[in-house]
């Protein structure tokens, strides 16, 4: 019995040790940044079942069998849709400003579409104004209303919105709802998706959470985007879930969210049309045929058109996109950099291109807010402060609520608005959107908002900070080495 337990304890042990060497060698062949499998290396090491287990259901980009081959599937017919909608010149813009010329170049190539021109673009700064507007858009909707959220939480102004919605599709509207199943999670326990479901609203969980499926799907890889499409001609998004900030996490002890939604009218609608019927063949299986623009309905063709650019990110999409646009966005700067984001966890590019920024003379500002409802991701920011701060980078932290807007403005004129967080899982992981428009006017309007979130912020002295606690720094350091996995 002894040799038997000997042979069998060998076992365990020889196949322990190749699960080890199987696991490393699968960070190793990915190509991934160096920092990020570095981490996982390390993760895997040092809590050897625990790293394994949690390489295996966060370490790969795995949408899972069933979606991936639907997002494989889809590109054909995605394909044809763009040239399509190539064919209709006149909403094409063909100039673009010296510092927005290599952004859209990029954004050309990777997507194989060009900027978007003629379209009406208002900023809506409150949730307030943000569902108001939406309210009384899809009391006019004619045709279609099409969503997709992260998080759509109950309470407020959004049950106004779900009212509308469901009279909308009692009348005839054709009404789509795609939300995040994770981000959304109270939406779909309560009794609301059988209400609108009844109302005649096409309701879809995206990105279900099953504990029997977690070794089979990436279970944090999460729908992101928030976008609101009605009748193929007015669009939304930015960074504002479906919340009312009144009603809204009031126990996390960050005071109301404070989002930012861009309102649009023309041809990007269109763009954005692909975007959502690309999420809904991956999610759903069903293959929508976005209509072409009505060419006729440019609401601002001439001088006071707004060139807008869209870009999507996630799987079946092109892979680092995003990060691409932020890199040559801030190596355009020649002036002035404001960057706002709630959580602050670059990349090494990214850091690099923002301290590079700031030594070569650009007036280079990041608002943060102070308090977030992240405990690793608020951390794992502050890591990042010294070596901005020497850099001569200006930290503001905001103090005024949870500021949630993602926005960079290069040098008045050059905007990116979206969903997208400078943090690994917007970067390279999640369904994102990002909005690029190169225009004065509007780079005017978001530079007033970023002026009111800097009045409302407290910048951070770089003495002082130098001078902080340190066990701070230990905390820090210690987030810090997870910040490639967060």
């Amino acid at each position: 019995m002894t040799t038997v337990y000997a042979i069998i304890n060998w076992l365990l042990i020889f196949g322990y040790w190749l699960l080890i060497a199987g696991v490393t060698l699968r960070v190793l062949m990915k190509r991934r940044a160096v920092p990020s499998a570095m981490a996982w290396l390390l993760v895997i090491y040092i809590l050897p079942l625990v790293g394994i287990i949690t390489y295996l259901l966060f370490g790969e980009l795995n949408l899972g069998k069933r979606r991936a081959e639907r997002a494989k599937a889809m590109w054909p017919s995605t394909a044809k849709w763009m040239q399509d909608l190539k064919q209709y010149q006149r909403i094409f813009a063909t100039e673009n400003s010296e510092v927005a010329r290599s952004l859209f170049q990029l954004c050309e190539h990777r997507q194989g579409m060009g900027g978007l021109k003629g379209n009406k673009l208002q900023l809506l700064t409150s949730a307030d104004d943000a569902m108001k507007a939406l309210i009384k858009d899809i009391g006019l909707a004619q045709k279609s209303i099409e969503m997709v959220f992260y998080i759509w939480q109950s309470g407020g102004l959004v049950d106004q919105v779900a009212e509308a919605l469901m009279a909308a599709a009692r009348r005839g509207v054709h009404c789509r709802m795609m939300l995040d199943a994770a981000g959304s999670v109270a939406f779909f326990k309560s009794p609301y998706p059988a209400i609108m479901r009844t109302a005649g609203v096409e309701v879809v969980q995206s990105l279900n959470v099953s504990v029997l499926r977690v070794f089979l799907r990436r279970m944090d890889l999460r729908q992101h985007r928030k976008m609101v499409l009605i009748d193929n001609y007015i669009s939304y998004t930015g960074s504002m879930n479906m919340v009312d900030p009144r009603y809204f996490k009031q126990d996390a002890g960050v005071g109301q969210w404070i989002d930012l939604m861009a309102r649009m009218e023309g041809p990007v609608a269109s763009a954005m049309g692909i975007i959502y019927s690309c999420d809904w063949e991956i999610e759903t299986g069903q293959r929508l045929q976005p209509p072409p623009p009505d060419v006729n309905i440019m609401p601002f063709e001439q001088a006071s058109g707004h060139t807008i650019q869209v870009i999507a990110s996630g799987p079946g999409f092109p892979e680092g996109v995003i990060h691409q646009a932020l890199l040559t966005a801030i190596y355009s700067a020649h002036q002035q950099l404001i960057m706002t984001t709630p959580y602050l966890v670059p990349s090494d590019d990214l850091l690099h291109a923002i301290c590079t920024a700031a030594q070569r003379g650009i007036d280079v500002h990041i608002v943060v807010p102070r308090d977030n409802d992240s405990l690793l991701v608020g951390w794992a920011s502050r890591a990042f402060f010294a070596e901005l701060l020497e850099a001569g980078v200006h930290i503001h932290q905001f103090e005024d609520g949870l500021l949630h807007t993602k926005s960079v403005l290069v040098d008045g004129q050059l905007s990116l608005v979206g969903t997208v967080n400078l943090d690994m899982r917007s970067l390279w992981l999640n369904f994102e959107i990002t909005l690029v428009i190169d225009d004065d006017d509007f780079g005017s309007d978001l530079a007033r908002v970023q002026e009111d979130y800097i009045a409302r912020s407290r910048v951070i002295d770089p003495k002082v900070w130098a001078a902080r606690p340190y066990w701070q720094r230990i905390v820090e350091r210690l987030f810090y080495f997870f910040s490639p996995l967060l």
